[in-house]
């Protein structure tokens, strides 16, 4: 079974100012490094005018971590960014965090901190979610069984995703694989072993979580 994760759900931004310098945090969900360089090129070129551009993304598929200082002192920069994403155990996400030096020099730990900052608030603007890999399922009943077998498949998962209405009654939905030997137990007692659970396939879906 593949693994649960958490990543974004939408590419967003956020910004921070510190000591007149402006440091606007960009975060997008990225599947491969084509789409986090993509991304990284498409914030260079609308900021072309920044002193600096830093990155940095971490995917599932390799467990593939990179990131750029782009001229920040090494260390204060890319490398926080990167960790803030890692220390929340974030996956296929890019963040692109441009400054637009303000004139005030923030030492080393300002710029982590600032850089720090950045990310989080970038991540947060995303909103973080957990994808959790599901058995998707459909369980086919009389229009006489619908409502009782409705009510405990949403109180084992959740409402159901779809619902047909045909000769009999399709319903469709999701279910974490480690309650579905419960559920199935369940729908077999209360139709007398009448009806089944037929799992169609796995797939991801989105749970709102925090950082």
């Amino acid at each position: 079974m593949t693994q649960d994760y958490k990543t974004v759900s939408a590419a967003a931004d956020a910004e921070l100012t510190e000591k007149r310098s402006r440091f606007i945090g960009y975060c997008k969900p990225v599947a491969t490094e084509q789409e986090a360089t993509d991304f990284i090129s498409q914030i260079r070129s609308k900021h072309w005018d920044a002193r600096h551009n830093v990155y940095a993304y971490s995917l599932r598929e390799g467990n593939i971590k990179r990131y750029s200082d782009d001229g920040e002192p090494s260390g204060t920069a890319g490398m926080p960014v990167l960790e803030t994403i890692t220390k929340n155990e974030i996956y296929d996400v890019c963040i692109v965090v441009t400054r637009y030096f303000g004139g005030v020099l923030l030492g080393t730990g300002g710029l982590v901190r600032a850089y720090s900052q950045s990310a989080k608030l970038a991540l947060e603007a995303g909103q973080v979610v957990l994808m959790e890999n599901c058995a998707v399922c459909t369980v086919h009943c009389s229009y006489n069984q619908y409502g009782k077998l409705a009510s405990l498949i949403t109180e084992a998962a959740s409402a159901p995703d779809d619902v047909v209405y045909a000769a009999d009654v399709a319903i469709c939905f999701h279910i974490k694989p480690e309650i579905l030997p419960r559920l199935s137990k369940k729908i077999a007692d209360a139709t007398a072993g009448e009806v089944t659970i037929q799992v169609e396939n796995e797939k991801y879906f989105p749970k709102m979580t925090e950082i």
